[in-house]
């Protein structure tokens, strides 16, 4: 008998901050305020989603802004980075790294640095209360200018002792250049901070090279299209850059056709490192042990294959060391319990 995924250790490194809500959690704010919501985002099961063109992704971008503006006052950020935690836990994560743009709930929230501090107060909060480690990456947005980008960078640097630990770049790849956002990935690596822009989930394995060369990555957000390039996956193995590959999110919105489509078996074969993460559960309907399930019952990955993932996407995070030593032997612990 398989072994439960639920139960393997594992650790989580992409995860959207409004996309983790729980579908009842959404309901419920936006009734408190006064929001309408799309049947897309009511009717109990996830929206048909297909962002592999321009309106598509529109579309996308719009339910999840809908979605974010149900966020207002410190108690909903409170609530949902609490649920979000519940949530990873019960799926078997025992580290989250979770990506937000705070420029987006600044408005409400009472100004970018306010913003940042109660999410990061939140995180402090829902971990001591779950024991899940917890931190935060700050990603900007490539459809905002990049002078927005640098100051989202320093002020990421300043809060790298509060739990900031990376910095990302999110939205449409296809959508201006990774370049005009070196800078501010500049300044995020000089503070100490891992670089993990999005890149080759809606573009080819070309915006993967971009986050490589311009971006100086350390992961790269989806990164499955390099499975169509062998010389950048023999790079991305040698570097040993994780992709934090999101296969559910990647059939929900067309990358692919079906799970089976999605290219576990290249990377990993390749040796590329992989961390499988959900994406947005809000929107695609599935969180993150689904994902390890997706890749037993799609592409045959075993017992043993799986605990491999599950340790690439320790080793692909920015655990401490004395948490990821333990992880690590949780997982081989995992592997080692009867089937």
């Amino acid at each position: 008998m398989a072994r439960d995924v639920h139960l393997l250790p594992k650790a989580h490194l992409h995860l959207h901050f409004t996309g983790s809500m729980r579908p009842a959690t959404l309901l419920e704010l936006a009734d408190k305020y006064g929001v309408h919501l799309p049947e897309a985002l009511s009717g109990g099961e996830p929206p048909r989603l297909r962002a592999t063109d321009e309106r598509g992704w529109f579309r996308f971008q719009r339910l999840y802004d809908i979605a974010r503006s149900c966020l207002r006052e410190p108690e909903d950020i409170q609530r949902l980075v609490r649920e979000a935690a519940e949530e990873d836990v019960r799926d078997g994560s025992r580290w989250l790294e979770i990506q937000v743009d705070p420029t987006s709930y600044a408005p409400r929230l009472g100004g970018l640095i306010p913003a940042l501090e109660i999410i990061l107060d939140a995180v402090e909060t829902a971990s001591r209360d779950t024991g899940l480690g917890m931190r935060v990456l700050v990603a900007a947005n490539r459809m905002k200018h990049p002078l927005e980008a640098r100051t989202l960078a320093r002020l990421a640097v300043r809060y790298a002792d509060r739990g900031v630990i990376g910095f990302g770049l999110s939205n449409d790849e296809r959508r201006g250049f990774a370049r005009d956002f070196d800078r501010a990935f500049a300044i995020a690596r000089d503070g100490g901070l891992l670089a993990a822009p999005h890149g080759g989930e809606l573009s080819g394995p070309s915006s993967v090279r971009d986050c490589l060369d311009d971006l100086g990555a350390r992961r790269v957000g989806h990164g499955v299209r390099a499975a169509e390039d062998p010389r950048l996956l023999r790079r991305l193995a040698e570097r040993q850059v994780t992709c934090e590959v999101c296969p559910a999110s990647n059939v929900a919105l067309g990358v692919y056709e079906k799970p089976e489509d999605v290219p576990l078996r290249t990377l990993y074969e390749a040796g590329v490192p992989m961390a499988l993460g959900a994406d947005d559960p809000l929107l695609f309907g599935s969180r993150l042990a689904a994902q390890y399930e997706l890749a037993r019952e799609h592409h045959d990955f075993t017992d043993a294959e799986l605990a491999e993932l599950a340790r690439q996407s320790v080793r692909g995070s920015a655990a401490p060391e004395d948490v990821a030593a333990r992880l690590l032997a949780d997982i081989d612990a995992w592997l080692a319990a009867a089937g």
